[in-house]
């Protein structure tokens, strides 16, 4: 049976996290003396009574947990933490609808960076801040930041880290998964000040190099101002790249490349290659039309390719050029960007490099199978062989992303909305982008413009996507609330 007690003393203990956030944005909103003290005041005191509730139901259990409960645990607490994460903007009048704060709330801890607030700049320092902060909590899982902080809650538990972490590896530098958290959370730190100082050293404003710092090593695309046009220098595009481009490596990695200084174990992984040859590729090919299609000289084009490659692939959803306006190809180049993502165990969204790069490995030995039936042809990535009950979840993991994607753009169409548009939200949002192909999400769209149903469904999917599907959708089956 699932233990709610333990269930219940996570969840309160992370709300009073979420509660210690929501403080650091009462302090930014006293700091520019605007009308949003009390909605953070407010949402503060709301959220650590949520918690005291949560910790009063579980305070007699015991710190152990199984594979069901981290499942539930994992999933209940995106779906907590964005219901009092919605507070600030019910409380301020910025949004009166349920609806709309979800939505922007749930965006916002998935990282997927979509907003239905139109005129972001009529919003004070402190729900921008708020907006951003969400982002950089998300970034690398709200329960793994726990992990990190407080390893006797969950007892390190590698279950947690299973339900949270994406992409198919999982891989680990230290014995102690708490001490792994700690590492990786540290470079995430890191990654963000570094951001921020290029930022404000190039020329930002120091409140627009903060949030935008977060905004981009939690690969998010939140903007403090409107749309998300990244308009600014040519040399804090090429920072902004940077760090989307470090970011969309898994964490792991960067560790042992930038820290144990093994530059050669990045270049040794095969999903790291992969993710630099497809930006490369991507980058060229868009560059290209660029020049022959569109008035661009070549440095412009060069950036703008770049810029749109990076982003989309870390689904971060930043844009320093209308998109939109681009020859039809680049928009089909962008959604297979879309799509593929980047490494996993990084912040990013997005179907994973390594999972392609495996459906591509399994389609060649395939093909090889035909004229050599005999053969034993594994499968192997960074010189290991992948067990074949990994392929057998890759192949389950693929054919529930299409269907989703599928039922999801269906329901859309059949809501009304023209088939192009259906599609590429159900992608942006599963993928975790955020973006469509121009600064809104269509021509003549944007997010706020769904209907509640749709925005609801939208939530979901967006929790679906940033979970990577399973983890969620098998709450929804019998099997898992089975006694046994």
């Amino acid at each position: 049976m699932i233990n709610f007690r333990i269930i219940s003393k996570i969840l309160g203990s992370l709300l009073f996290i979420e509660a210690f956030f929501m403080a650091c944005c009462l302090a930014m909103a006293f700091s520019f003396h605007e009308d949003d003290e009390l909605a953070f005041m407010a949402s503060t005191i709301l959220t650590f009574g949520g918690a005291f509730i949560f910790l009063f139901f579980g305070h007699e259990a015991e710190n152990a947990l199984s594979r069901r409960d981290a499942y539930v645990v994992v999933t209940l607490t995106w779906v907590v933490f964005s219901f009092f994460g919605m507070f600030p903007f019910l409380i301020h009048g910025s949004m009166s609808s349920i609806t709309d704060a979800y939505f922007e709330t749930m965006s916002g801890f998935t990282t997927t960076g979509a907003t239905v607030i139109d005129d972001v700049e009529s919003l004070p320092h402190g729900l921008l801040f708020w907006r951003s902060l969400m982002q950089w909590i998300g970034g690398l899982g709200i329960v793994f930041f726990t992990v990190a902080l407080l390893p006797q809650l969950v007892g390190g538990s590698v279950k947690v880290f299973a339900a949270e972490a994406t992409g198919p590896m999982r891989s680990k530098m230290h014995p102690r998964l708490s001490t792994t958290a700690k590492w990786i959370w540290s470079i995430y730190v890191l990654l963000t000040i570094l951001c921020a100082l290029s930022f404000w050293l190039a020329g930002m404003d120091w409140f627009d190099a903060t949030n935008y710092s977060m905004s981009t090593t939690a690969t998010g695309g939140f903007s403090t101002h409107n749309g998300t046009i990244f308009l600014a220098s040519p040399l804090i595009e090429y920072l902004a790249i940077l760090f989307q481009f470090l970011a969309g490596i898994n964490f792991t990695l960067l560790y042992m490349g930038l820290i144990k200084w093994k530059m050669g174990s990045l270049f040794r992984n095969s999903e790291f290659k992969m993710y630099i040859i497809t930006i490369l590729i991507a980058t060229a090919l868009i560059m290209y039309l660029l020049l022959t299609r569109l008035d661009y000289d070549f440095e412009e084009a060069f950036r703008s390719a770049l810029f749109q490659v990076v982003s989309f692939i870390t689904t971060t959803g930043l844009s320093n050029t209308d998109a939109g306006a681009w020859p039809h190809l680049t928009w089909i180049i962008l959604m297979v960007l879309m799509f593929m993502g980047a490494c996993s165990g990084s912040t990013t969204g997005g179907f994973k490099s390594i999972r392609v790069l495996m459906l591509l490995k399994v389609l060649r030995n395939e093909f090889r199978h035909i004229l050599h039936p005999n053969a034993v042809l594994p499968v192997k990535l960074s010189g290991q062989s992948i067990p074949q009950n990994r392929l057998t979840t890759l192949l389950a993991f693929f054919t529930l992303y299409i269907l989703a994607l599928l039922l999801v753009a269906t329901i859309m169409i059949v809501s009304g909305i023209d088939i192009t548009n259906s599609f590429t939200i159900a992608l942006s949002l599963i993928s975790n982008v955020g973006a469509g192909l121009d600064t809104n999400m269509g021509p003549q769209m944007s997010w706020a413009d769904l209907s509640d149903g749709i925005k609801w469904l939208c939530s979901f999917l967006m929790l679906v996507g940033r979970l990577e599907i399973v983890a969620v959708l098998v709450l929804f089956t019998r099997a898992f609330w089975k006694e046994n």
